[in-house]
Formats: C-alpha cells, structure tokens, sequence
C-alpha cells in the first residue's frame, strides 16, 4: 500500500470539501450549470495530487460515482481539458446513465417524471411552483393597468388636428339600439320565411338567443356549418357548429380535410360581419336545426338565400322601421353625449356629414328622439351637420357613378334637378363618391368616416384614402370582461403555461433531450382548463369576438385591422381626447391593441431586478399581449 505524509494530507482534506459542496449542490439541483462548474473546479483541484496513493483517490471517486447512481446522473466521461481521468488516476471509472435500465427508452419518458433529465426537471419544477400559485392572484397583476372600456384603439397613426371633416353613418354608429332590435329583426324574418316562403310552421315558435351568435362568424354554405376562424383562417377548435350542436374536433377533420380554410373552400363562405347579422346567425342555425331534428333532407345554400333575403326584405319593405319609429324607447337609446361631440365638433370648424343606407324619414324620426331635450336643436337636428344623404346604398356607393338627387322632404319625393353642390337644411339620396368628391373638394386623410360595418361602412372609405373608425359596441363589454381579476388570473396562467410549452419543445430540439408525455399532457390539460374558463367568460358558444381560444386574433379582427384605422365602441368617445391628439399605434402591439400583456408569473414573493433579468434572459415568451394604457 501507497503511503502519504500527513502535510499531504491536510492539502486533501480541503479539496475533499470542496468536492462534497458540489455534490451537495447536485442535490438540490442535479443540471445546475453552477454545480457542474464546482464539481468541476474540485476535480481539477484534485489533479496536482496524482501522485497520491491511489486507494485515497479510489475512495473519493468512488464516493462521487455512487452519490452520482443515486442522482440518476445523465452518462458522462469526466474530463479535464484533454486530460481522461481514467488514464490519469489509472483505473477504470464506472459511470451511470440519466436514468435506470428499467423498460425502454420511449417507456422512461413517456409515463412518468421519475427519470426527467436536467432541462425537463426544470419546467416540472417551473410548472408544480405555478400551480401551487394559481389559486392566490399574484401581486404582479395589480401592477398591470386595466384597459378603458370607453378607449380609443389604434391600428394606424392619427392626428386628429389634421383631420377636417367627420362622416357618420346611422344605424349602430349616430344610433345604439337595445338588444330589443335583434328579436324583432328575428321575428319579422321568421314570419316572412313560414308566410312569404311557406316554411314549416314549427318554425314560427322559434325564439331569439342573444348568448348564442356573435359578430364575424363564416357561414359554410356547402356544409352548413357556422364558423369561427382564426386570423390566419383556420377554424377554432369549438368554433364550428351545425344547427345548434357544437361540431367535434374530429368530425371537423372529417368535413374539412383539416382545420385550416382552403382556397378552394373559402368560395362557399359568407361573412356576417354587421351587427345585424345577430338575428340572422340565430335564424339560421335554429332553421338547421329543425331539419336535422326531423330528418328532412336540406340544401345548406337554400337555407342562407332565404334568411338573407327575409332579412333583407324585413330592412327594404319598411315593416322594421315603422316598428321602431312606433315605439322609440323600446328600440333606441338616447344619447346626448354623441350629439355633445358633434357639436364640439362644429365649433371647432369641422364639417360634418351624415351618410346613411337608410331612408330620410326613419333618420329622422330616430335623430328626434336621439336628440329630444339637447340643448335648443330638438327639431332641427340637421343644423349640426352640412350634408345628409340618405339611401346612399353603401357600398356600391364607393363605386358607383349614381348621381345625387335632393329630396323633398315636405312632399317626400325626389327632385328632378340635378345636384351641383350641396346647400344646408337639404337632404339627398343616392350619389356615388366620386361626385361627392367633386362637390365638396375634400380628399383624402383630412376625412375621416365612422361605421359599424367594416365592408359597407369601411372598406370603401378606406381604400379612397379617408381615415376610418369602426363603432364596435360589442368592445365594451368585452374589456369589462377582460378588466375582472378572474379573467385576468386566467389570462396570466394560460401565458404562463404557453411560456413553459414553448420551453418543452426548446428544450427538446436545443437540448437533444427525451421528451416526457406526462409532463407534456399535464400541460396540455392546464391550458384547455384555461381556455375553456376565459371562453365561458364571453359567449357562452363562440367566445370571445375579437380572440381565437388560442390566443390568436379572429377574422373579425383581421378585417378590423384592414379597413379601421382606429376602433371604440361609441363615437362620442372621441370627447375623452382632446381634439388634436395625435393618435399612435402602441409600440409593442401584437395583437388587438384593446388586448392586456397580463404577467405570466404566478410566484409568492417579488423577484429582484437581475432575477427578472436573468429569467426573461434564458427563455422567450411564447405569446405577448400589446397594452394600450389608459
């Protein structure tokens, strides 16, 4: 046997401590890139002792390879420099795997953590330590400001002192209606389709559901199916439903091949994207569904050309404007604020006009009850605008080349002189937007022009060069929603939990690890539970109208962002900002800009500044939100 003296001995002994605090430190966290770097360090300490005894030395590394079996160390070859520890200490060194040999490679990762390897343990620790703090609300959230339910969002740049007139259409935007409005639309085209096109008189007891339907839906009409599609036009995964029945997940691949909308697909599609179309998404499904309920062969194009065409006529024939004109209160909501922003409007020198589908006579009686009370202008509400023109049929108007025609209101008949210029107190009808153009002489970003629908309302507007605001009344109540802790408590896990998915697939591809199924579908499963709870939230079928289940934005929010320079939900929200506010676009925006960045963080106590710094450092978020502050 090797002897040493004991001077020799006492230079060990440090080294020998060294070596037990790091594979101390593997306890706590075996792929520690710090305690990979100790257990290093006292490795290499150990070099300029060789000449050692080698049983002293056999002992020590005997000790570091059986701590290592039962950390489950992954397989390594101790190395220092281009130095092998085997030739140099001159015995063989018997390592360990990550894991047992106990079962297949797939069967270790794909049932159990037990054998996670260093960048999975991680995410499993990650993961158990948020969901221990997701039943708390974490004090991140409260540093997040609450969007304004009465905000302006910005999709474009807008300088509000370089714009020079202000259009409005009528319906939805210069007039909100109650929730009265979709019923009686619904009633009148159910009567018209069972009366007029002698539909099964089962059909007549259908009622309204106002939590069924919601703006941007497609309807398929070669399948029949209503649709809910994502911004890059793919069908959310509970988004599709046939008659009144929610279509599952694999029956959608059974009917579309896949979830995304083909090009050859998208012909048979019609988008309800005006607030109108409430009534007309019901009816529809509820007339589906009566003929799969009494196993009646049916043509899904039929169905859509009836409904359009009673909804339509139920707009064309009067029969829904006498009704609202018969009881104003029932139907209309009065607004003095938005009469207030006209107003403020005129004397600050803007021109303002009105420029409206519907007829003069309904406009009128609608703009009285609107404006009863406010101020001295009651009966002549058309002093607070220098153009009204009625049945301009929108959107052909943009494209058309109808000449305008006053009308007589007294009389109620057009004249047969032609119009050259536009006097005050006049009403026209029809017209087309290049002879406006011409009349008025204003061109281009100093008009901008309000609208609830973004096809007939915006898209015109948009593409002649105006500046355009899209009347969305729905936002409001869903940024109420998206204000409530409960929702924003959601919001952070569901983050949190994409934030660790994206770390799984990293890791794995990066890192060239095993993957574990368990640790996959737990996470899978916590991110369903969220979507499910902040879906319920909103509607109860489709969700939410501007946000896919994953995240992404809607359809709907595609087009808002392709014709609406900027969005609220009531004009005279206008009157929070001042009147030449320039207008930015956030400069972190990702999606919807109405939409929170909420905190992914679900921990108990603050982290330091370089703690964050060092986090936010290793991964990358794998979805942010844009915020708007109020």
């Amino acid at each position: 046997m090797d002897h040493c003296s004991r001077s020799e001995l006492n230079k060990l002994l440090p080294r020998l401590h060294s070596l037990e605090t790091a594979l101390s430190g593997i306890c706590v966290l075996p792929s520690s890139c710090a305690t990979i770097l100790a257990l290093s360090t006292a490795v290499i300490s150990f070099i300029p002792y060789l000449c050692l005894p080698r049983l002293l030395l056999l002992h020590a590394m005997r000790g570091v390879l059986s701590l290592s079996r039962v950390l489950s160390l992954r397989r390594t070859a101790f190395l220092v420099g281009n130095l092998n520890l085997e030739k140099a200490l001159g015995f063989r060194m018997f390592t360990t795997d990550a894991n047992p040999k106990s079962g297949s490679k797939d069967q270790r990762s794909s049932n159990s953590d037990a054998y996670l390897s260093g960048g999975m343990q991680r995410i499993r620790i990650e993961f158990d330590e948020a969901k221990r703090n997701f039943c708390s609300v974490p004090s991140s959230l409260d540093k997040v400001p609450k969007m304004n339910p009465k905000g302006i969002y910005v999709n474009k740049n807008l300088r509000l002192d370089m714009v020079k007139v202000y259009g409005f259409d009528y319906d939805y935007t210069l007039a909100h209606y109650s929730t009265n409005l979709q019923s009686l639309i619904y009633d009148l085209a159910k009567d018209y389709l069972v009366g007029e096109l002698k539909y099964p008189e089962k059909c007549s007891q259908f009622k309204y559901d106002p939590s069924f339907p919601i703006r941007g839906l497609y309807y398929d009409k070669m399948k029949g199916c209503l649709l809910k599609l994502d911004f890059f036009g793919s069908i959310e995964p509970d988004g599709c439903f046939f008659g009144r029945h929610k279509v599952s997940r694999e029956k959608i691949k059974e009917l579309y091949g896949t979830r995304h909308i083909g090009r050859d697909q998208v012909r048979g599609l019609v988008g309800l994207m005006d607030i109108f179309c409430f009534s007309e998404v019901c009816l529809i499904a509820d007339i589906v569904q009566h003929f799969i309920d009494a196993k009646l062969d049916f043509d899904a194009s039929y169905i859509y050309e009836d409904v359009r065409n009673a909804i339509q006529h139920v707009h064309r024939s009067g029969a829904l404007h006498s009704q609202i004109l018969l009881d104003p209160p029932r139907y209309l909501v009065r607004n003095s604020q938005v009469l207030k922003f006209i107003t403020m409007l005129k004397e600050k020198g803007k021109k303002v006009f009105m420029l409206t589908n519907s007829p003069y006579q309904f406009v009128d009686g609608g703009m009285k009850f609107i404006s009863e009370g406010y101020g001295a202008h009651g009966d002549s509400w058309r002093d607070l605008f220098d153009v009204v023109i009625a049945k301009a049929n929108k959107p052909s108007f943009y494209t058309s080349e109808h000449p305008f025609r006053c009308y007589d209101i007294e009389k109620d008949r057009l004249a047969f002189t032609s119009v050259d210029r536009f006097l005050p107190d006049q009403v026209y009808y029809n017209g087309c937007l290049k002879e406006f153009l011409q009349i008025t002489k204003w061109n281009g970003p100093e008009v901008i022009f309000f609208g609830d629908h973004l096809f007939s309302d915006l898209r015109g507007p948009s593409k002649a060069g105006w500046r355009t605001a899209a009347i969305i009344h729905e936002l409001e109540s869903e940024i109420q929603v998206q204000n409530t802790q409960a929702y924003r408590i959601q919001q952070a896990k569901f983050h949190k939990i994409q934030e660790l998915l994206g770390k799984y697939h990293l890791t794995i591809s990066r890192f060239d690890e095993q993957p574990c199924n368990a640790l996959l579908r737990d996470l899978n499963y916590e991110r369903t539970q969220c979507r499910l709870m902040m879906r319920k939230m909103f509607n109860s079928s489709f969700g939410a109208t501007f946000l896919s289940d994953t995240g992404q934005e809607s359809a709907f929010s595609y087009y808002i962002h392709q014709y609406a320079d900027v969005y609220t939900s009531n004009p005279e929200n206008f009157l929070l900002y001042p009147p030449e506010a320039w207008l930015h676009v956030p400069f972190d925006i990702k999606i919807m800009p109405h939409h929170v960045k909420e905190s992914n963080r679900f921990e108990g106590r603050e982290r330091s500044m370089d703690q964050r710094r060092r986090e936010s450092g290793e991964f990358a978020s794998c979805l942010v939100c844009a915020l708007i502050p109020m």
